[in-house]
């Protein structure tokens, strides 16, 4: 359901729907439909200044937009704030995920769930703003099909860095990445990219990977099946809440670039898997 922020009296909705066709959105013309799509794991704390933030920006632009926040198990109270958010705001959904399964996992659930033409998603802790997807949704509207952000590409707009150790990691993956798997992109892992609908229902479905390195696989089965893909830079900031564990992730994020070689090689991504990635069972509240 596609549905305006709240503070949206009834008169100025019906004012927005019937001069819908006519609203320009930053300069572009008016975007089709558009989901975000936010995993989120015991974020109750910073969770709602994300909604509020995305729920005003969603109202400033005008955009028909519904918002996914996918549950991935949380033991403390981020479900039932969303659902705070929801009882007032239409366009919010909450997605429960039957356990801890992970982002990638999370990722595909509000993908494979979402209405949206134009699909976003974003970590719950913005280290993109929301205010940069515009520069996605021009990439898409440009033709291509998936616009990734980078940090990379203009590292200048980074406002906080990494630490040096996880910079560094992260370029050695970077380059493994493109060895191995043939990823010429200068960033794969920045969490903040959009996809056009055909597309992300073409891929999210042969996803294997629910950890933290399903980018590479989707961008690899992406590139795969022809699909164009813009690497476009981005505003980003390092936030010191994150649950990436440099040495500990890292090495699972090599041990899943082998297995995506091996399910490419095996014939896992196929349009007919011979294995099914674990079906996605969350449940809407």
């Amino acid at each position: 359901m596609f549905a305006t922020h709240a503070a949206f009296s009834e008169p100025k909705r019906q004012v927005l729907k019937e001069q819908i066709d006519n609203i320009s959105l930053g300069g572009m013309s008016l975007l089709p439909s558009v989901t975000i799509v936010i995993p989120a794991y015991n974020e109750s704390r910073r969770l709602g200044r994300t909604l509020d933030r995305i729920l005003d920006f969603v109202d400033r632009e005008a955009w028909r937009a519904e918002i996914i926040v996918v549950d991935d198990g949380s033991t403390d109270a981020t479900a039932e704030l969303v659902q705070t958010y929801a009882s007032v705001n239409p366009s919010v959904r909450l997605l429960s995920n039957p356990g801890n399964r992970g982002k990638g996992y999370s990722v595909r659930s509000g993908i494979l769930h979402a209405n949206g033409e134009f699909i976003l998603f974003t970590d719950a802790d913005l280290s993109s703003p929301i205010e940069e997807a515009p520069k996605l949704f021009q990439a898409l509207e440009d033709g291509s099909d998936i616009a990734i952000g980078s940090r990379w590409v203009r590292p200048e707009l980074q406002i906080q860095r990494q630490p040096v150790s996880r910079q560094i990691l992260g370029r050695v993956f970077n380059g493994f990445l493109r060895l191995l798997l043939g990823l010429k992109f200068n960033d794969t892992q920045c969490g903040f990219k959009a996809l056009r609908q055909h597309c992300a229902k073409a891929l999210f479905p042969l996803q294997q990977i629910e950890g933290w390195g399903f980018d590479p696989e989707i961008l690899f089965l992406a590139q795969k099946m022809r699909f164009t893909i813009a690497e476009v830079p981005v505003v980003w900031a390092h936030d010191d809440g994150t649950r990436i564990h440099p040495l500990a992730d890292g090495a699972k994020m090599l041990a899943d670039m082998i297995q995506i070689l091996w399910n490419n090689m095996s014939g896992r991504y196929t349009s007919e898997p011979a294995v099914r990635p674990s079906p996605v069972r969350a449940t809407e509240r």
